[in-house]
């Protein structure tokens, strides 16, 4: 028996609280940087659930995953306004979906040249989720694609390594002076005004109780409209969270305006994905996570390569900047935020915006990419 039992919903949801609290801490100090905050989640949790400390399986592991995962998906694309996206994206975006090809190229590859066994095609599909959009849609792919919760650690853990190794890449490569005679090393209009800049930059939520109830009931009506879609017109509730994107998508698309002025919506989605990879973790068996988590990081490793030669190939076809193919490749790869880190810290300010803006794009269209190469390769 474990210390806390299964039954014991306080005990175990001031853990899973408690965990993500960590995550988040951890996000926001130096040691964040070189760790994501979502491993030690992870990681933390695993160890606890295999000594006995808390339950393999739980309802409360249940409710984040049943509940959690789909509320995160619109509390994180309520921003995707596509027509807002392609007006302030610029030629940064045409290199973005050459990024995102390339990634969808590797996953591919690697999945033919690696030995994955039976959940090679789904870890293909969410490996590529992940790196054109971010952690919601490795997420969401893999609940579309069922992939149990100690693959799903495996993958996760492997992949937030080479995520790591992606980022630092990143920044290398400016640095290298072979590549910038190869191509273009200024990025055009670097001396974009301080306010444009900041303008970019994303503020902190202001807890406001009107805005908060608000977003929580948006996001539900999303959810049940989405599971009722999906229910009705498949049959069955395995690719409801595709449709739960895609109400979400409308919902950004048809109301932008009543939806801007809302606060708290990304930082209530992070909470709901970082309680559940604390579920996911306390739910995975270590033994097996451990033979898995290698042969994934390689394969992580491999798409990342791939996903670079070809960006940079084809921005040397294009008569891409360099600044512009780093900045529309760290969109993919790493996301809005540490895109616009990379790009702020380089001096390339006019490509702020760009990179955020095609990183909520790779986080609308990421899902849907990832589901139809997993059935392509399956």
């Amino acid at each position: 028996m474990p210390l806390i039992t299964a039954e014991n919903t306080f005990a175990l949801g001031a853990l899973l609280f408690g965990l993500a609290w960590l995550g988040f801490y951890i996000d926001e100090r130096p040691l964040g940087k070189k760790t994501s905050g979502v491993v030690w989640v992870l990681v933390l949790s695993m160890v606890l659930s295999n000594l006995g400390a808390i339950p393999l399986e739980s309802p409360v592991y249940g409710f984040a995953f049943g509940t959690l995962v789909p509320m995160a998906i619109p509390l994180l694309l309520l921003r995707a306004d596509l027509r807002l996206i392609f007006r302030q994206s610029g030629r940064v975006m045409i290199t973005f979906l050459v990024a995102a090809a390339a990634t969808l190229i590797g996953a591919a590859l690697g999945f033919y040249l690696f030995d994955l066994g039976e959940i090679g095609a789904k870890v293909a599909g969410i490996y590529a989720g992940g790196w054109i959009g971010g952690a919601v849609n490795f997420l969401a792919v893999s609940e579309a694609v069922e992939l149990g919760p100690t693959d799903f650690s495996a993958a996760l853990s492997a992949s937030s390594v080479v995520s790591v190794l992606a980022l630092m890449s990143l920044l290398a490569l400016p640095t290298l002076k072979w590549l910038s005679s190869w191509l273009p090393a200024k990025a055009p209009g670097t001396h974009a005004t301080h306010e444009e800049t900041a303008s970019a930059q994303p503020e902190e939520p202001a807890l406001k109780l009107t805005h908060i109830s608000g977003l929580l009931a948006l996001a539900m009506l999303i959810v049940w409209l989405g599971n009722t879609a999906g229910e009705w017109l498949t049959g069955s509730d395995q690719y409801n969270i595709l449709f739960v994107t895609i109400v979400t998508l409308v919902a950004a698309n048809l109301f932008p305006r009543q939806i801007e002025p809302l606060q708290g919506d990304f930082a209530l989605g992070m909470l709901c994905m970082y309680l559940f990879f604390a579920a996911i973790g306390a739910s995975t068996n270590a033994s097996a996570f451990l033979e898995s988590a290698v042969i994934l990081f390689f394969f992580g490793c491999f798409i990342i390569a791939v996903h670079l030669v070809v960006v940079l190939t084809v921005a040397r076809l294009l008569k891409v900047e360099l600044a512009e193919a780093i900045v529309a490749s760290g969109a993919a790869l790493v996301g809005p935020a540490a895109t616009a880190a990379i790009a702020s810290a380089r001096g390339w300010r006019s490509l702020v915006t760009p990179g955020i803006m095609c990183g909520i794009f790779g986080y609308a269209i990421a899902t849907f990419l990832g589901v139809a190469l997993t059935r392509v390769l399956a």
